[in-house]
């Protein structure tokens, strides 16, 4: 036996391997000095971000009066982009065109612009999300350091995902669906395999360091099946009911952001300046307050001062909303057409939320089940991120229900069409199999002009989607 590992430790001779590996290795630490702190830093903003959102949504609830200053914030805000922001107006989809085709990179100032921009939403009454931000907030950091370290182009891709990664795992709490969100939103059908482990580094980094600075996310519980241990054997009438609710969460996803965009087009059609766009807006979602006589759908929809307010928990208990959901989408479409900052994901998960819980109704099945379904389902159709949206119900809401998680995700992803929340994105392996394959390398942009332009033509003129070849360490720190 002595001989025999004698034998195995002088053919596995640690030294030479070590000495083979020397650049290899050097990379890999370069990689950990460029990554890590970037990470805790986005952490850190996004905790920063996170308890101002916190302070200014209390504030509004403190003091209803501040809904009649939105006007006044949101043409704030328009001015400041429109005298220093023009660079960074593109927001997410800036940050996906430059992973794309890294170019002059994301200015460092869109960190501080996005969030002020979100936080006068916020405090104001607008209707918006936090992921927007986290992204940009971690996008443009990402750039920054990119450029401190002289990145060549292909490390600049993936510094850049991973910053994606780190802030939306960091704001929302789930670092594996903050991981796969970065991999996967960049191309309808595609995983970036490349940027896998600093995705997840980035990620995991963000939300612990997150996490340190004292902040806590929101808990959904589905009760269903709940405590149970082991496997559960599926069941087929459920499995059709969630099947079925899968389309039509889906068709609302695709409805969130056609509706986005046909609203954002005519705004700027009918409002040539900028700034002044957020002020219609404004008086549009205050004529919807009073219109609707509630102001439940109003900020996040995450928590309520009222009791009885409407808000993303609420739709996992007993009681049936049924249109909820479409005034949620009301609200949010008014308020992110007209210019104002945010997010779009937290009001899809109040919107899918909302809709599982009217399904539930009509369909007899279990609510907080449904709920909880859409609540991940509407963001994977809307997004074009069935993967990062499983995963993110699985962190949620435990295992117990991955196959309706998946089920239901995977439909919406499939019936949302090419469209999405993310214009950039592009199509890397169209959804129809038959009659899509002139869709190939182009952007929802893309198609959607060419659509709008020409709606019997199947012809679209699209950049060439190339595939790109890194080294198994991809960063290169010169």
């Amino acid at each position: 036996m002595r001989a025999t590992f004698r034998n195995l430790f002088s053919t596995f001779n640690v030294a030479a391997f070590v000495r083979t590996r020397h650049a290899h290795a050097i990379s890999v630490i370069r990689w950990i000095l460029a990554l890590v702190p970037m990470a805790a830093a986005v952490g850190t903003l996004c905790a920063a971000f996170l308890w101002t959102l916190d302070a200014a949504t209390e504030a509004r609830f403190t003091y209803p009066w501040l809904l009649f200053l939105l006007p006044a914030g949101g043409l704030a805000v328009g001015l400041l982009y429109h005298w220093f922001g023009q660079s960074v107006e593109g927001g997410n989809n800036l940050i996906v065109e430059q992973i794309h085709e890294p170019g002059g990179g994301v200015p460092l100032r869109m960190a501080p612009l996005i969030f002020l921009g979100t936080v006068v939403t916020h405090l104001f009454g607008g209707s918006a999300g936090r992921e927007g931000t986290a992204v940009q907030l971690g996008g443009s950091l990402a750039s920054a350091v990119g450029r401190l370290f002289r990145l060549d182009p292909p490390s600049v891709r993936i510094m850049l995902m991973a910053g994606i990664a780190a802030g939306f795992g960091a704001v929302f709490g789930t670092p594996l669906a903050g991981a796969i969100f970065a991999l996967e939103v960049l191309a309808v059908g595609r995983v970036e395999y490349a940027a896998l482990v600093p995705c997840l580094v980035a990620a995991v980094v963000g939300d612990w360091v997150c996490q340190l600075w004292g902040i806590h996310h929101g808990l959904y519980r589905i009760d269903y099946l709940a405590g149970g241990i082991g496997t559960h054997m599926i069941e087929p009438l459920l499995l059709a009911k969630v099947a079925v609710a899968g389309v039509a969460f889906g068709l609302a996803g695709l409805l969130f952001a056609e509706a986005n965009h046909i609203l954002g087009g005519w705004c700027k059609r009918l409002i040539s300046f900028g700034p002044l766009r957020p002020v219609a807006g404004g008086l549009a979602v205050i004529a919807l307050v009073y219109l609707c006589g509630t102001r439940d759908y109003l900020g996040l929809g995450v928590w309520s001062a009222d009791p009885h307010g409407l808000t993303i928990a609420s739709f996992f208990g007993p009681d049936v909303h049924p249109w909820s959901w479409a005034l949620k989408i009301l609200f949010t479409v008014v308020t992110l057409s007209a210019g104002f900052k945010g997010g779009e994901v937290t009001p899809l998960f109040f919107i899918g939320a909302a809709l599982g819980n009217a399904l539930a109704g009509v369909l007899g099945a279990p609510v907080d089940l449904m709920a909880g379904l859409g609540f991940v389902a509407v963001f994977a159709g809307a997004a074009n991120t069935p993967l990062a949206c499983t995963l993110m119900g699985i962190e949620l809401f435990g295992a117990t229900h991955g196959v309706y998680i998946a089920v239901a995700c995977f439909l919406a992803y499939l019936c949302s069409g090419h469209s999405g929340i993310y214009l950039s994105q592009r199509i890397a392996v169209p959804k129809i199999a038959t009659g899509g394959t002139h869709h190939l390398g182009a952007t929802l942009r893309h198609v959607r002009t060419a659509r709008a332009s020409r709606p019997s033509s199947p012809a679209v003129v699209a950049p060439t989607l190339t595939e790109k070849k890194e080294d198994p360490c991809p960063i290169a720190i010169k």
